[in-house]
């Protein structure tokens, strides 16, 4: 029986630009599988802005730390020969690396072109402001550094729809270029009236040329790294027949392996779903709904019902198609889409994603690891690993809810007799100290089961008829399952 799938997205915001990122991963590639770790989600390999830059802030999608451009020859996470040696070590450990696409936008132009804008309002991108105007923009990419290697092709204003900079005047504003019949794209998000720009030059994909590029770099960017799979960043903001289009001639040929999970921001699910079916399912989503929840849990308490947790959510109706995840980098502190899930209820978070049946679930490196910068976060690491162990090993089978207490919630997981001992009964409280009566299976009559994350000292003993009660500190959680060896 294949073991449960759990990803890592092994950056965080203020990783050290230090240049070795993709080494640390190297490093703690034998670790991660160990723990259950089975495919990481890295963060974009091309070179930005600067050796300081994210990854977001994208230049050269042909450029992964290989060329001496924007005054750096790595990027902030390292070389390209240092990428394909964790790439490789990676595989050799069983762990699928999927890369981070930035395909919405560019930006760090070498040089400004003079063209043609109307300013358009920033809370309706419909509505334009101003009569049209000349702008000097930074929209002319020529890759001196790399010239012609891998790809010949050069961008210019006519390639984008919008910029947010104009350089003759030093005014900053959202400008909708104009050449021939551009627009917006309205195969996109509709808040602001149309969300397809974000930031940058937004890339034109009304434009033929724009999206064969794209689809020759999808194939260069896979075929390069070995990686097996994408994350694709911003997506609501992308033409979706595009993406389509791109999962259908970049990621189908590689194969039911090659995984694609896109990140559309909407806490609505039916949203979401709708979208999906738009790509025909042919991708996954982060489960930002789910997201939303854990974060009110963390802020609300005792006053918050757990059993709204576990419906409306994509995992509910889509499970082949939910990447469940508690926090990430945009999610953390400080960042744009602030919603982080708060220490007292992390690792029952932690717990609902890895430790029930539905769902890809996503550990965050900043969890994980900890958080860097000026008001560091310290690793959650302790409260995660009894729960990979827990996924790895005991998360298997039949699972039955016990969803019948605002306060206290619980569930079970029969095992699977391909996996020796499996089979666990997870209790939740978000209030007092309490008790799940729940039935794990009459074979189980005898058995001693212990709480895996060492909350609680007790020793239970299923009954004859397979019933027991498993229980739970207050504004804690318990993993009771069989221990590796038996106990008297």
């Amino acid at each position: 029986m294949k073991r449960n799938q759990t990803m890592m997205q092994f950056f965080e915001w203020f990783v050290e630009p230090d240049g070795e990122h993709w080494n640390r991963l190297k490093e703690r590639a034998a670790e991660l599988s160990e723990r259950g770790i089975t495919a990481v989600w890295i963060p974009p390999v091309t070179k930005g802005q600067s050796d300081q830059d994210t990854g977001y802030g994208i230049y050269d999608l042909y450029d992964l730390g290989e060329f001496d451009q924007k005054g750096t020859v790595r990027t902030k996470y390292g070389t390209k020969d240092q990428l394909l040696e964790a790439i490789q070590t990676c595989r050799e450990h069983g762990i699928a690396v999927y890369t981070d696409l930035v395909m919405n936008h560019k930006a760090g132009a070498d040089e400004t072109e003079t063209f043609d804008v109307v300013e358009v309002a920033e809370d309706n991108r419909q509505e334009d402001v101003s009569e049209p105007f000349q702008i000097e923009g930074w929209t002319k990419f020529t890759f001196p550094g790399r010239g012609d290697t891998y790809s010949s092709f050069k961008w210019s204003y006519e390639h984008f729809n919008g910029t947010d900079y104009d350089a003759g005047t030093d005014r900053s504003g959202i400008f909708r270029i104009i050449h021939g019949d551009k627009q917006w794209n309205n195969n996109v998000d509709d808040r602001f009236g149309n969300y397809d720009y974000l930031m940058f030059a937004n890339i034109d994909y009304h434009q033929e040329q724009v999206r064969e590029e794209m689809i020759r770099w999808g194939h260069w960017i896979a075929d390069t790294t070995g990686c097996g799979g994408f994350r694709l960043d911003a997506i609501k903001h992308i033409d979706y027949e595009f993406v389509r289009q791109f999962v259908e001639e970049v990621g189908k040929p590689r194969g039911d392996e090659f995984f694609i999970v896109g990140e559309f921001w909407n806490e609505d699910a039916d949203t979401c779903r709708d979208f999906l079916g738009k790509l025909d399912y042919s991708i996954s989503l982060f489960d930002v709904s789910l997201h939303y929840k854990l974060h009110q849990a963390s802020l609300a308490g005792p006053d918050f019902d757990l059993t709204a947790l576990f419906h409306h959510n994509l995992v509910d109706s889509h499970p082949m198609n939910a990447v469940t995840f508690v926090d990430n980098h945009d999610t953390q502190p400080g960042e744009a889409l602030e919603s982080w899930v708060g220490d007292s209820f992390k690792q029952s978070a932690y717990a609902i994603i890895l430790l029930r049946e539905n769902g890809y679930p996503c550990v965050f490196y900043g969890d994980y690891y900890g958080i860097n910068g000026e008001e560091p976060i310290p690793d959650k690491k302790e409260a995660i690993d009894p729960l990979l162990y827990a996924r790895y090993h005991k998360a298997y089978g039949e699972q039955e809810d016990y969803l019948d207490h605002p306060s206290t919630v619980g569930w079970v997981r029969r095992g699977d007799e391909a996996i020796e001992r499996s089979g666990c009964a997870v209790v939740i409280s978000n209030d007092e100290e309490g008790f799940k009566r729940m039935y794990v299976g009459e074979h189980r009559a005898g058995e001693i089961w212990l709480d895996l994350t060492n909350t609680r000292e007790d020793k239970i003993v299923i009954g004859e008829d397979g019933w027991a009660d498993f229980p739970v500190n207050g504004c804690s959680l318990s993993v009771w399952a069989l221990p590796e060896f038996d106990v008297e």
